[in-house]
């Protein structure tokens, strides 16, 4: 019996938690994974680029609760490993800076184990910059130290010479020991760091969350206890912490603050997430629905591929459009097949998928509703027994094919995809939403608000929504939810900067 080749293990960096600072390594491998282990300081919403199939396994530690000892990691990732496949280690910022990489490395090699490791934009680095700080500057110093707090300075063996980090050069990072500050710095006053020396630790550094204070060496510890300053922090320490008044441009973004979620399906949360956090917003994303293949996929494959008998192809959304062509190159291998048909689309990101497959769309209109089609179809031509092809999801208003069908048409509907209600909580939306509530909601859709309140979430108190436009406000009142923002213009970027005028903020 042949034994299964072992496979390769990925020691990859998941950057400091913004996810906009991944880097593109680390996504394609989560991207080809077939088992995925993850820290807790990992921001969840990587694992979205996951295939299904993956094994997600959460191996996370902090202070007083650890889902696995290292040594459970170290054996967990030989044992997977040595089963086959892709297996990625998702490990916060870089996995070799603080991070156990190494003795996770060790492990491998030590099982003649495959792995590669790839470096992450780390904390120590990235947590400063967005709180404003440099953390070499030449008038401030040319040299920076990094160090753990995570051990404790009063130990008799410590590995850090707090008396040499007390007379460097430049500024100190520290990693993690937050709940130790007070002692760090007594250890370096001790030792003849001055007590005026700056300091500022920044918490959630990276992400909508973040919050930064400052003080000086004699009274950080007391700031931070008033403060009620928890983990995950990073400190600087030194002069350049000053430059922070005139340098801080993250924490003055016109969102920050604004806790925000995003309902779409896993895939397509990105774009709309993407806006909100341009503008420093705390957004996390609670996939409410998955888009799936139609119920009868079969029927829907003899209709594309009778494609070329239309005048007209109407596309409804950005899923419509991805469907029909995902079908159609699977019987066509020539985008001339599509023959004579014009092309109408309902929205620029319709119409845009549309040209991604090197289309033109004959007809667009100007409202991103049904009606508004049918309303530029009497404007445009009779379409007095033309044949149209309207491909939309399974459930759906039938306002547009009944319309067209009066206006003397004759409409064949084309069943592309279904909308599910989303079943996996991979990002950690529902729970987040649970402990923290949220400022505001966004609906993109009637499914998404549908499927929302059938989880029946307790709202929190002075919590905002946020419409696309006129059909998914329709949804949501008749379900008891009351419509805050509606959206001018009936897109992602129209409902971002409707978001954006509601809280007062010019573009």
């Amino acid at each position: 019996m042949r034994r299964k080749p072992a496979g390769i293990c990925y020691l990859a960096g998941a950057g400091p938690g913004d996810i906009g600072l991944v880097t593109l390594k680390t996504r394609d491998c989560v991207e080809r994974a077939d088992v995925i282990i993850y820290d807790h300081l990992c921001n969840p919403e990587i694992l979205k680029w996951a295939p299904r199939s993956a094994e997600l396994i959460y191996a996370g530690k902090k202070a007083g609760n650890h889902a696995m000892t290292q040594e459970q990691i170290n054996a967990l990732l030989v044992e997977k490993t040595g089963a086959g496949g892709n297996v990625v280690r998702l490990k916060g910022g870089d996995p070799f800076l603080f991070g156990r990489g190494g003795e996770e490395a060790e492990a491998l090699a030590a099982a003649g184990l495959a792995f590669e490791v790839v470096p992450g934009v780390s904390s120590a680095l990235a947590a400063p910059a967005y709180a404003g700080i440099p953390v070499t500057h030449r008038g401030h110093g040319s040299q920076v130290t990094i160090f753990t707090g995570h051990e404790d300075p009063e130990k008799v063996e410590s590995a850090i010479d707090y008396k040499q980090l007390a007379a460097s050069p430049g500024a100190k990072v520290m990693l993690m020991g937050t709940e130790r500050i007070g002692k760090v710095a007594e250890a370096l006053l001790s030792h003849g760091a001055s007590p005026e020396m700056p300091v500022a630790m920044v918490r959630w550094g990276t992400l909508g969350r973040q919050r930064t204070i400052q003080g000086s060496l004699k009274d950080i510890a007391r700031i931070a206890l008033e403060a009620d300053f928890r983990p995950p922090a990073v400190t600087v320490f030194g002069g350049v912490v000053g430059l922070r008044k005139k340098l801080g441009w993250y924490e003055t973004r016109p969102l920050f603050g604004k806790r925000i979620v995003v309902t779409r399906t896993r895939k397509q949360a990105g774009a709309l997430s993407a806006g909100l956090r341009l503008l420093g917003a705390d957004v996390f994303e609670l996939p409410t629905i998955r888009i799936e293949p139609p119920t009868d996929l079969l029927e829907f494959g003899r209709m594309v591929q009778d494609a070329h008998g239309y005048d007209w192809i109407v596309f409804t959304s950005p899923n419509g459009v991805e469907a029909f062509f995902e079908m159609f190159y699977k019987l066509y291998d020539d985008a001339r097949e599509i023959g004579g048909a014009r092309i109408a689309a309902i929205g620029p990101a319709t119409a845009q998928r549309v040209k991604d497959f090197h289309l033109k769309v004959d007809l667009q209109p100007a409202e991103f509703i049904a009606e508004a089609v049918v309303r530029e179809f009497q404007k445009h031509e009779s379409i007095e027994n033309e044949r149209i092809l309207l491909a939309r999801a399974e459930v759906t208003r039938d306002v547009l094919a009944s319309q067209l069908e009066r206006m003397g048409a004759i409409v064949d509907e084309a069943i592309a995809y279904r909308t599910v209600p989303e079943t996996d909580d991979v990002s950690g939306g529902i729970a987040r939403f649970k402990e923290e509530g949220a400022d505001l909601i966004t609906f993109t859709s009637s499914s998404t608000v549908e499927n929302f309140t059938a989880l029946k979430l307790p709202l929190p108190p002075g919590l905002k929504t946020a419409s696309i436009g006129p059909v998914t406000s329709a949804t949501m009142r008749d379900l008891g939810l009351r419509v805050d923002v509606e959206a001018a213009e009936h897109d992602i970027p129209g409902l971002t900067r409707s978001i954006q005028r509601f809280y007062g903020i010019q573009r």
